[in-house]
């Protein structure tokens, strides 16, 4: 007879088959999606940021991940800072194509009042190792590395598909939202942060 298996292993084991068997798809469609994001207009500050800007943030659901080491940390222990957390992983070819220019933005602005952050969806021990192999690759040197060991984040989300990227406010709540790529480092990209880390506490 099998042994007993706990609820969380189940669980666990689910996720990662959703996660083998959605997200290629969802890549296509997170594709699909950007194309018609872009349509709607975003606002104020942010009026050059390839976002879908929210009319009002929402909170951020708990989420627990693993930084380069294996730690835990609360995405919400980011919070006083503006944050884009783009969600990809290393066999996603869109993802691994705009890793750089992401990098090449916590370059610029990464500190005190903004951070990228990078949360890879390759699970598990080996998935680690994969993100660390990609980031000496490409010479991807300004940004840490996360990693969502247990394939919560991108249900937790509701994110289309990889990449998938939020920004979030300095109270931790998601403000704008895109599925597809974009050269983040790009000045008018630069410039749009810039104003909306201007505009005030939020």
């Amino acid at each position: 007879m099998d042994p007993v298996q706990s609820p969380d292993s189940v669980n666990l084991r689910r996720r990662r088959w959703l996660l083998g068997l959605g997200l290629p798809l969802a890549v296509g469609l997170g594709a699909l999606a950007y194309l018609e994001f872009s349509r709607v207009p975003a606002t104020a500050a942010a009026g050059a940021l390839p976002l879908v800007m929210r009319t009002q943030p929402i909170p951020l659901p708990e989420l627990r991940v693993l930084d380069g080491a294996g730690r835990p940390v609360e995405l919400a222990s980011l919070k006083g800072k503006v944050v884009l957390l783009n969600i990809w992983a290393t066999w996603c070819p869109p993802c691994r194509q705009e890793m750089p220019s992401l990098d090449r933005l916590q370059a610029q602005l990464g500190g005190a009042d903004f951070q990228v952050v990078a949360l890879s969806m390759d699970t598990g021990a080996k998935g680690l190792e994969l993100v660390k192999s990609f980031y000496a690759s490409e010479g991807i040197r300004h940004l840490a590395i996360y990693q969502d060991a247990e394939a919560n984040a991108i249900f937790k989300l509701k994110a289309v598909g990889v990449p998938t990227t939020l920004l979030l406010d300095r109270q931790g709540r998601e403000i704008g939202r895109m599925s597809g790529t974009a050269e983040w480092d790009a000045p008018k990209i630069v410039d749009a942060l810039k104003a909306l880390m201007r505009a005030g506490p939020g």
